[in-house]
């Protein structure tokens, strides 16, 4: 608290006194007004992400204001000028074009298909026509959907037993092959733990939810006894098929990095203590196919990633994080990108505190003026996604470049004005932007690197949406098992296929090409990746084109 002066005390007081006394409280009120301004920011800010919309786009969360200057974007002088006539034509109603003929039976193809006919009888028609006096004319067809709900076969396996009555093999005993099995005893099949893997994992069900949803239809397995098949099906057979890809991943020339938080209740550690899950994944840019890896650590230290990576050679796209630059300082061989999408955040958190109702103040704010010009970049990359890597560079170079370079010289020259608040929202924007400018601008010299690492959030998502169902995870054991299984249902999404039917493939397989020590020859198992050419054709999501 500042020292309260009695009327006698500042009568007393010289001028150069009073003139201290007066400058420190113009600086107290200067720090009480930026206080005041951050909190009013927080509450606004915290108020639209409770209620608001998540986004980041501009004309979102600014209220459908211009990108650029309208007349400016739209201006091009040898645009002719329309005749009354076009005018007029371009006003009137337009037809709705009409549906594809044939489109609903093309739809349901793939679908087991049952005819029903709807006849009239004939006598019916010979009172109503006259006996004779009637012909068939084309039929009528429409199609509807039927839903049964799921529905088990018990399969009874017979094991034929011979013995020999006489000769050189009397009283030896000849059986015929016994099938294997998942688990010695089990009841459990590759297509009923693919449905489990699938319900949970990708349709992020709790296991309970599971288990009553299996009740409901004449079946009781209880949550534990599917916990059990899970973790053991990870452990013994998928725990092959997540090394291989885990080799694969790292040989990319880029690969993204992220991590978020997960709840392990029985970890040897105190109530409340946060784990994470990282999720590695090759560059959507690269050449190879999409691979995604989860892995369960118990803290976000950077020995983690530095473990991971040791043998890794390229570059890594992540966002700011101190632990990710310091793998570029400890590994040979590896090179750190960062984040566009994080350098906009901040920026997008402003504008949403400031609230549409305010258009004014959004367009003469710095974070507007930020959004724009990183927005300008993001809309030039937009148009080089199916470019080659050296087509992309080309381009970038040429374009983006220019555009990237006028902006953190104006990121620095608003640094040097000190016109925000230290604090806020569009002041962190401008930190990050200057801390991380080395980084931010590695995709300019690599056409395999992306712009961002929303790839990587991308890859979580499935996580957290089935984190927010479950909420926590029990053991590390089964922490290390999820994370073995979404590696491997997030990798077959993202190389479009049907979750169910290719896990069901690959356990079948593993079956018969796993030893009893749990190796395997890297051959076979080649051909059961979920970037492999030789699954079978029911492996594959059958999406509308």
């Amino acid at each position: 608290m500042c020292k309260k002066f009695t009327p006698d005390e500042l009568n007393q007081m010289d001028h150069t006194a009073k003139n201290d006394v007066i400058f420190q409280m113009q600086d107290r009120l200067d720090k009480l007004e930026q206080n005041y301004e951050t909190l009013i920011e927080q509450v606004r800010l915290a108020n639209q992400q409770r209620f608001g919309r998540q986004t980041e786009k501009l004309d979102d969360i600014a209220g459908q204001l211009s990108f650029f200057n309208e007349a400016e974007a739209n201006y091009d002088e040898t645009a002719p000028e329309p005749v009354m006539e076009e005018v007029i034509e371009s006003a009137k109603k337009r037809s709705r074009k009409s549906k594809k003929k044939g489109q609903r039976e093309e739809d349901l193809k793939d679908f087991p298909q049952e005819e029903i006919s709807h006849d009239i009888p004939e006598q019916e028609l010979n009172e109503a026509f006259g006996s004779g006096n009637w012909k068939s004319m084309p039929d009528e067809i429409f199609w509807q959907l039927r839903f049964e709900p799921a529905r088990w076969i018990a399969e009874k396996h017979v094991i034929k037993v011979y013995v020999g009555t006489d000769g050189a093999h009397q009283d030896e005993f000849l059986r015929g092959d016994h099938p294997a099995t998942l688990f010695k005893g089990s009841i459990a099949t590759p297509s009923l733990e693919a449905a489990i893997i699938n319900s949970k994992y990708v349709n992020s069900n709790p296991l309970d939810r599971i288990s009553r949803d299996f009740g409901a239809n004449g079946l009781n397995l209880s949550k534990q006894t599917m916990s059990n098949w899970t973790v053991w099906t990870a452990e013994r057979y998928l725990s092959v098929v997540y090394e291989m890809m885990k080799q694969c991943q790292l040989k990319a020339h880029v690969n993204q990095c992220d991590e978020t938080t997960v709840d392990v209740i029985h970890d040897g550690r105190p109530a409340g203590s946060k784990s994470y899950m990282w999720v590695h994944i090759t560059g959507e840019l690269g050449k190879i196919p999409p691979i995604i890896i989860y892995e369960y650590q118990k803290t976000r230290h950077s020995d983690h990633p530095k473990a991971y990576y040791k043998d890794f050679s390229g570059i890594l796209m992540t966002d700011g994080l101190e632990q990710y630059h310091k793998l570029e300082r400890d590994l040979e061989g590896i090179k750190n990108a960062n984040c566009m999408a994080h350098a906009r955040r901040h920026f997008a958190n402003a504008i949403k505190a400031i609230g549409k109702s305010n258009p004014e103040a959004i367009q003469s704010s710095i974070a507007y003026k930020a959004l724009v010009r990183i927005g300008a970049v993001y809309d030039l990359e937009g148009g080089l996604k199916d470019l080659s890597p050296e087509e992309r560079l080309k381009e970038r170079q040429k374009s983006i470049k220019p555009l990237l370079e006028e902006f953190f010289a104006w990121i620095h020259e608003i640094k040097s004005d000190q016109a925000v608040l230290p604090k806020g929202e569009t002041a962190k924007g401008i930190n990050y932007c200057l801390n991380q400018e080395k980084y931010l601008k590695v995709f300019l010299s690599d056409g395999e690197v992306p712009i961002d690492n929303l790839a990587s959030e991308r890859a979580l998502r499935t996580f957290t949406i089935g984190r927010k169902n479950w909420m926590t995870l029990n053991t590390v054991r089964g922490a290390q098992a999820s994370a073995m299984i979404y590696s491997i249902t997030e990798t077959a999404r993202a190389n479009g296929l049907n979750v169910y039917y290719y896990v069901k493939h690959l356990l079948t397989e593993l079956l018969e090409i796993i030893s009893i020590d749990g190796s395997v020859d890297k051959k076979e198992l080649e051909s059961l990746m979920p970037w492999s050419k030789d699954l079978p054709a029911e492996c594959y999501s059958k999406r509308r084109k």
